[in-house]
């Protein structure tokens, strides 16, 4: 296994393996971290699966593990790398099985004083309106074309239906929709895995949480966000459900069969990819775009229950009830994009797995609104503790494909979690912190203990240091609802 002996510290807060650490390295890889959050990288095989990631054929510039990484499948969790479009490959273990994982942040008008007597209400609506669980079903019944009709085009299509407000759709990454989508590329079996689940939350480390902002640390971008401080915001976190794991699941099924008819090596059969312009890359992209719109679409609908559920119960209470979309980004993505390599621009295809998009002030593809400030950045940290809102910058741009991470990291597995922190305790001592739980599965809370993760604090920390996001508010959870 590596060791940080074989490192080459770049910066403060850069670390490097060249090159020439594996005689199969297309690329040297960079990890971004400060002391304590590289030796938790340090631990596990995600720093080895990052080198893995630096051998693919096409790959520009280097590899890059974000602060957060932790190991994977194939490709680590927090891995960005960038393979060029004319002659790179794409991977569906690079992407991620959960495609378009993603936050959703709404904010409202209300002072988190003036919440506290409804709040055990509203966690309780929340989780009855919002399904969560493995395999459960939502209350959106599809006819006819629906389905492939939110695969080809996302938020628009919640738009028409009435879940979603004209104002949502700029406010979201790509306004909703992938416009490369296509539904034709999506198995039958992925969906029908996914017919009955629009608008629903599922398991694991998916979440809403109603949350304070605690602290302003940049006020103008905090006035472009609308966001003051103790104010009530509302995040969600979740992606594709059983459609987007079925799709990744589908292609690393057939990329395995024609691997080895284009000539690729891998050093990880997880890894397993394609060329991005070869008919298997390009019904690839067509799929896993159309997962990304059914995530969109599906995080559309969770917003659209959570704004009645605030309806329902604080109408009459409070003077402003209505909650305004401040965001909602993706990660697990692989995106067409242009950027500077070795002083040229070239389009390139970049792979984000758990790292989030990033770009910085005057983005062409940002609403006019948010240019001055560049993309809003969504870090949720582990249950129970703080999150935070950033936003890109030129630094992203020049270090990291504009590119930025997407939580806390994992240290510890699901197995050990559950095996050190029991359920019902977790539960009883965010209670007794204030904090409402609201969740289906005990051995599912105990996964998402704040001690399997690392502090998402450090994480931002660093990010804001290397020049690669800018920190914006801090958020306090008051309620958590989890399948």
């Amino acid at each position: 296994m590596i060791s940080k002996y074989d490192l080459q510290k770049i910066s403060e807060f850069v670390w490097q393996v060249p090159q020439a650490y594996r005689a199969d390295m297309r690329a040297p890889a960079r990890i971004y971290a400060d002391q304590e959050l590289l030796d938790d990288a340090l631990q596990d095989k995600s720093i080895e699966q990052l080198i893995n990631t630096a051998t693919l054929p096409g790959i520009v510039k280097y590899a890059i593990a974000m602060p957060d990484i932790h190991q994977g499948y194939g490709a680590p969790v927090g891995g960005v790398f960038a393979t060029a479009t004319r002659d790179g490959v794409i991977s569906p273990g690079a992407v991620g099985y959960d495609i378009n994982c993603g936050v959703r942040v709404l904010a409202s008008q209300i002072d988190a004083a003036e919440i506290q007597p409804h709040l055990k209400n509203l966690a309780t609506t929340l989780y009855r309106n919002c399904p969560s669980g493995v395999g459960v079903s939502g209350s959106v019944n599809l006819y006819g074309d629906d389905l492939d009709d939110i695969l080809n085009r996302g938020a628009d299509w919640t738009l028409e239906r009435g879940y979603a407000r004209m104002e949502d759709l700029p406010r979201t990454e790509e306004y909703g929709r992938i416009p490369y989508a296509d539904a034709t590329q999506v198995s039958h079996k992925a969906k029908e895995r996914g017919r009955d689940q629009l608008g629903t939350l599922g398991a694991g480390n998916h979440f809403i949480e109603i949350d304070r902002v605690a602290k302003i640390y940049d006020a103008e971008a905090a006035r472009v966000l609308d966001l003051f401080e103790n104010q009530v915001v509302v995040q969600i976190h979740c992606g594709s459900r059983g459609l987007g794991h079925q799709v990744c699941q589908d292609y690393v099924d057939q990329f395995q069969r024609v691997v080895k008819e284009y000539n690729i090596i891998l050093p990880d059969r997880e890894l397993v990819a394609a060329p991005f312009t070869s008919p298997e890359g390009q019904a690839y992209v067509g799929a896993m775009g159309a997962a990304a719109n059914f995530a969109f679409a599906n995080r559309q609908v969770l917003a659209f229950h959570i704004r009645r559920s605030f309806a329902d119960v604080l109408k009459g209470h409070v003077n402003d009830f209505h909650l305004h979309q401040v965001y909602d980004i993706a990660h697990n993505m692989a995106k067409v994009e242009e950027h500077d390599v070795d002083g040229e621009t070239i389009q390139v295809l970049v792979h984000r797995k758990g790292a989030t998009r990033a770009f910085g002030p005057n983005s062409p593809v940002l609403p006019d609104d948010l240019k001055e400030i560049g993309q809003p950045v969504l870090i949720p940290g582990s249950m129970g503790t703080m999150s935070f809102i950033l936003c890109g910058t030129a630094g992203s741009m020049a270090q990291t494909f504009g590119s930025c991470c997407h939580g806390a990291g994992r240290v510890w597995s699901r197995h050990r979690a559950k095996k050190e922190i029991r359920g019902d305790k977790l539960r009883a001592e965010m209670q007794e912190r204030g904090i409402e739980v609201r969740a289906g599965s005990m051995s599912g809370l105990a996964e998402e203990a704040p001690q399997a993760y690392k502090d998402v604090s450090r994480v931002v920390q660093v990010v804001e240091d290397a020049g690669i996001g800018k920190i914006v508010a801090r958020l306090e959870p008051l309620a958590v609802i989890k399948g």
